[in-house]
């Protein structure tokens, strides 16, 4: 697993992951969705989505959920362990911001 799981850092993948996955979705939508919020900044490729999936599924912060629309696709869906993981890491990245904008000359670098 990712050292930063360990840590309670997560990456930006795992985390527009995780807030992909408050709703079911398979893979490539779980890539068009992180694209579309980010406005292509972040373009995961399979093999980065994928790995963190294997990741996170062992972690137990989501599980596979049946599709009835189309079978071969999977879905998954974030679960109890990782909306916990998913709210620490707003508010670790609230404190950074809250802590950055107290910095002198903030806005002005």
């Amino acid at each position: 697993m990712p050292e930063s799981f360990e840590r309670g850092a997560l990456t930006e993948a795992v985390f527009y992951i995780l807030l992909s996955l408050h709703e079911p979705m398979h893979g490539y939508a779980i890539m068009q969705n992180i694209e579309r919020q980010t406005a292509g900044r972040v373009a995961l490729g399979p093999g980065t989505l994928y790995g963190a999936i294997n990741a996170l599924l062992q972690k137990q912060w989501i599980r596979a959920v049946s599709s009835e629309a189309d079978s071969r696709k999977k879905e998954y869906l974030i679960t109890e362990d990782g909306v916990k993981a998913f709210a620490g890491e707003l508010d670790r990245l609230r404190e950074l911001l809250r802590n950055g904008e107290k910095a002198p000359g903030e806005g002005k670098i």
